[in-house]
């Protein structure tokens, strides 16, 4: 279980008045001297955007911002997107809001995952900040991909490479009922958002790196692969996020911000501080292409149990029917 080593030398560094701090080993840095609140110089942007991807995660404290400042500070790195299914400010739609108060429970967040990768190009980065915190609880934990994707011997590394995985808008399903109306706007939105194939292990498009791209969110199975063996499999990956050592927890307080490179890493909002009130506010920033190592053969995947002369029906027979 390798764990980037600390250097003594590089846990504070400073660039055009931009101070970066590292706030754990595999992951995390506090950054300082800036104000959100006006544009950034040319300078300071690429040394928070350098930042941003040596340290996957990156906090801003004491920024007493608007939605406009955040929006603003969204779209420096890229075009906003809007959620399909999250709470938004309607003049903003691109602004989540999370009203989180003992009317409105928390949902959908306390597992790992990386946001939205039901995508055909899931997000580069996610921006939170945060106006109203619970005495106790709501803290958001982080974990490294890349970390987790060195973690793996060698063996499952070479063999994880190359494959592909399925993502579903599965956390979603619930919020449509049961009913004619609910079960066509189900499908409205699975036309929309069909099931997307990423690679396991995405190159990072700017550091290079390899990460490991499955969460269980979001990550329904393994292409082509057996269904026990893809659920044995999916699970030790998932669990490569609940090691401690590729873990950086952070603690709100109002008026901080943080941002997460949803490349290379997922997140944890906990949930235990209901009823008492959260109010955050956040924008996420269209990604690109997930790109992989080669994919494997698919033949190398799955196991056939027999092999079939072309022109034979393998499905036996099925096929839909319209049945009245």
């Amino acid at each position: 279980m390798p764990v980037r080593p600390v250097d003594s030398d590089r846990i504070v560094t400073e660039s055009d008045g931009v101070t970066v701090t590292r706030a754990a080993v595999s992951l995390g840095a506090e950054i300082s001297g800036v104000d959100l609140t006006g544009p950034l110089p040319d300078e300071q942007f690429n040394a928070i955007d350098a930042a941003l991807v040596e340290h996957e995660v990156i906090v801003f404290r004491d920024q007493n911002i608007t939605s406009d400042h955040l929006t603003a500070f969204g779209r420096r790195f890229g075009e906003l997107s809007v959620h399909p299914f999250a709470p938004m400010d309607e003049a903003a739609p691109e602004v989540i809001q999370f009203r989180n108060d003992e009317n409105s429970a928390p949902y959908g967040t306390d597992n790992w995952h990386s946001d939205e990768t039901f995508r055909t190009e899931p997000p580069m980065a996610t921006v939170l900040c945060a106006k109203v915190v619970p005495a106790l609880g709501g803290d958001t934990m982080f974990a490294s991909m890349s970390a987790a994707f060195e973690g793996l011997s060698d063996r499952m590394q070479r063999f994880v490479s190359g494959l592909e995985a399925i993502h579903d808008i599965l956390p979603f399903r619930p919020l449509f009922g049961s009913s004619e109306r609910d079960r066509r706007e189900l499908q409205r939105f699975e036309l929309k958002y069909p099931l997307q194939v990423h690679p396991v292990v995405r190159i990072h498009p700017v550091s290079g790196r390899k990460v490991l791209f499955v969460n269980p969110v979001f990550t329904v199975r393994i292409k082509d692969m057996d269904e026990n063996e893809s659920r044995t499999l999916l699970d030790v990956l998932f669990r490569q996020a609940h090691v401690p050592e590729y873990q950086y927890r952070h603690r709100w307080a109002p008026h901080t911000l943080v941002m997460w490179d949803n490349r290379s890493a997922q997140h944890y909002a906990v949930h235990d501080y209901y009823p008492q009130r959260r109010y955050m506010e956040r924008v996420t920033i269209r990604g690109g292409p997930v790109i992989g190592v080669d994919r494997a053969d698919p033949k190398d995947v799955r196991r056939i149990k027999f092999e079939a002369p072309a022109g034979v029906d393998l499905y036996g027979g099925h096929k839909p029917h319209v049945v009245d």
